[in-house]
């Protein structure tokens, strides 16, 4: 039986992708900061990771129950709103601790036995938002697109290893992504220049992730890739309006790709 970790477990995508490798018959260990499982059908495991030694310790504690590591789905995230300029740098490197710096700390852990065995699959869960920035979440796309980069040059450095690096990018999903967003508060005393914009903007963004689509779609592209004979580096996941805009950008002008961008964008 395949064994599989699945970061960010307790809810949306994660929870979604723990639920189905499960039902697939795939042994699956479900991360999250709450340890939440579903007994008989997958494991719980307590993982911080923002948290060097818990993620070192929790991958040890997956080869210790199965004596192999077969994939890691790294799907812990959470998303910061807010003009760039009000932006506490404390928040800023927050978000790309646990978006991007969680995944690295995941990799290292999960490689020496993925290596060892002979090879694997690295699914890192991007979003279209690290394709195409998005207005007032700029340090998640900023997560996102370094994500990009990193899982990009490290499917070269594995590969000869027999390990696959495949990057999904979903597009808004109805899950509670929305509810657990942090907001960053303007200045005490001062006007926010900002304000209608982003209250434009984000208040479109929650729209469109409550009309979005099911995790359970996610999930079954991961199942796909993680049984895929050759696996695609991305696939993108979503409804196809948002799918097209990856293309739209690479295609198009900028100045006429960012006016097409600014309606669906709530800017």
């Amino acid at each position: 039986m395949n064994v599989v970790l699945v970061t960010g477990a307790s809810a949306g995508i994660g929870l979604a992708t723990a639920d189905r490798l499960a039902s697939s018959g795939w042994a699956v260990v479900g991360a999250s900061r709450r340890g939440t499982g579903r007994e008989p059908a997958w494991s719980g495991l307590t993982m911080d990771v923002d948290d060097d030694e818990s993620v070192a310790g929790g991958v040890r504690t997956v080869l210790e129950r199965h004596g192999r590591l077969d994939a890691l789905v790294a799907g812990a995230g959470w998303g910061l709103a807010g003009p760039v300029e009000h932006t506490p740098i404390t928040d800023a490197r927050a978000q790309l601790e646990t978006n991007f710096f969680g995944c690295v700390r995941l990799v290292k852990a999960a490689l020496p036995a993925m290596r060892a065995a002979g090879g694997g699959r690295i699914v890192l869960v991007s979003s279209l938002g690290g394709v195409v920035g998005l207005p007032f979440q700029a340090f998640y796309s900023a997560s996102k697109f370094a994500l990009e980069g990193y899982g990009e040059a490290l499917a070269y450095e594995v590969a000869p290893f027999g390990v696959d690096v495949i990057l999904v990018q979903p597009g808004n999903i109805a899950t509670d992504f929305t509810k657990s967003r942090r907001d960053v508060v303007a200045p005490d005393g001062e006007v926010d220049p900002y304000a209608e914009s982003v209250r434009a903007a984000i208040g479109k963004m929650a729209a469109d992730e409550a009309n979005g689509a099911p995790p359970a779609l996610v999930a079954a592209a991961i199942e796909r890739v993680l049984t895929a004979r050759r696996p695609p580096r991305r696939v993108t996941v979503g409804k196809l309006d948002e799918r097209v805009g990856t293309f739209a950008k690479r295609l198009l002008p900028y100045r006429v790709f960012e006016k097409a961008a600014r309606s669906s964008l709530g800017v």
